[in-house]
């Protein structure tokens, strides 16, 4: 992009951030000008994805780091100057970067900036219960659903930089391979579970695309957006679930606040049923990036192994699974 034409979309995106009060300062890296493909990812989860794909031949910054709730982010005026610098946007759509729908459509008009989650064929999409006519954005959750994002990812990165097209292609293939293994390793998990104690009690509802692919009901007292709070009816209904179902085990989340689940937990101790917590599991955010749960595969990785075991009771090893990053 020309650099008049940078400084005036840079004028309208300032515009944008603040009609929408954007003011917490980014701790995103910056980009260093050393000839390879520049990326800004909005999630972990795609940045790891774009890194996985792209390798040496491109720079990633992701804009929301562990613990940050995509769903109340606001971009700041760091985040600007990082997507006017980038040659590739990629962000999640489906209505989960709400506050940032606006910044992304005036960019594609000037540099490529793609939503990943488009690449899922709308059949296999769920609706949001409180939305009926929006999907649910939390498509990570499903292994198999990711592998769409990967491919377009990977068909994104060929389109842009076509030079390093042929290295795009065998990554994204390695990738692939191994996000197949994940996807069996989570089912052998599951399996360990009876079916009638797969039940997942969680925070918020970000976990119905997981629920679905591997045979476990999903309840929160949240919605699928974390920007309306669970009441107090919601929470009297799940503490009823936990009690009648005889629930051992519920979960709470890195990027959303323990209240509402430690609530549930003296409330079903206030009716005789002791639940415990049995962990913290990743929903909208990776881990730290120097933990396991610093990649998508470790994230869902830990995600099944927290919740079997918390929901059996003990800390199995379960099946053997090795993460690897594509060389």
């Amino acid at each position: 992009m020309p650099r008049r034409q940078r400084w005036v979309m840079f004028s309208l995106v300032l515009v944008v951030l603040v009609f929408l009060g954007a003011c917490t300062p980014s701790r995103a890296a910056v980009f260093v000008d050393d000839g390879r493909l520049r990326v800004v990812a909005t999630t972990g989860m795609i940045a790891d994805a774009v890194r996985q794909v792209g390798g040496d031949a491109v720079q990633v910054v992701a804009l929301m780091g562990p613990g940050v709730d995509p769903h109340l982010y606001k971009a700041s005026e760091g985040d600007v100057h990082r997507i006017l610098s980038a040659d590739v946007i990629f962000y999640n759509g489906l209505h989960l970067e709400a506050r940032m729908v606006d910044i992304f459509e005036q960019m594609n008009k000037y540099t490529p900036t793609v939503a990943v989650g488009e690449a899922v064929p709308r059949e296999l999409l769920l609706a949001s219960p409180q939305y009926p006519d929006q999907p649910d954005p939390h498509i990570w959750m499903d292994v198999q659903l990711w592998r769409y994002v990967v491919e377009r990812i990977r068909d994104t990165l060929v389109d842009v930089d076509p030079a390093q097209a042929e290295t795009y292609r065998t990554r994204a293939d390695a990738y692939l391979q191994r996000l197949d293994a994940l996807d069996a390793y989570i089912r052998a998990r599951a399996e360990e579970v009876p079916p009638e104690q797969r039940v997942l009690v969680t925070a918020h509802d970000a976990f119905q695309y997981f629920g679905r692919a591997y045979g476990f009901e999903v309840f929160a007292p949240q919605g699928i957006s974390t920007t309306s709070e669970a009441g107090i009816a919601d929470i009297r209904r799940t503490i009823d679930l936990v009690v009648s179902r005889r629930i051992r085990a519920i979960f709470v989340e890195s990027s959303v606040p323990p209240d509402v689940i430690e609530a549930i937990v003296s409330g079903a101790q206030a009716r005789g049923h002791t639940v415990v917590i049995g962990g913290e599991l990743f929903s909208d955010s990776l881990g730290d990036p120097d933990t396991p749960a610093g990649t998508y595969e470790g994230m869902m990785k830990h995600n099944i192994d927290t919740i079997v075991d918390g929901l059996l009771g003990n800390r199995t090893t379960g099946a053997p699974y090795v993460e690897h990053s594509t060389p």
